[in-house]
């Protein structure tokens, strides 16, 4: 099962629509996230979740308006989770 959504942010000077997929056969907590640049060419990172819960990029060559919106990223990729709580649906 994949789960996949996506977000508007704002990066840099625009906003800017990040995709978020976690593949949840795999054994580590990660997303594969991609979003375009100013070009129009898809940017692929994976963001990890630390030790704290917080889920950091991993990838250290990333342009610098991605690195401004990692705590954005961590906070769409927990917006998410929360509204696929069983609680919430109910």
């Amino acid at each position: 099962m994949n789960i996949y959504f996506s977000k508007v942010i704002k990066a840099g000077e625009r906003q800017r629509e990040f995709n978020f997929r976690q593949h949840t056969h795999t054994t580590t907590d990660s997303y594969a996230i991609d979003v375009p640049d100013d070009k129009g060419q898809r940017i692929a990172f994976r963001m990890d979740k630390d030790a704290n819960g917080t889920w950091k990029t991993a990838e250290q060559e990333l342009p610098t308006w991605i690195q401004g919106v990692e705590t954005a990223l961590n906070e769409a990729i927990l917006e998410h989770l929360i509204s696929l709580s069983p609680l919430k649906r109910k």
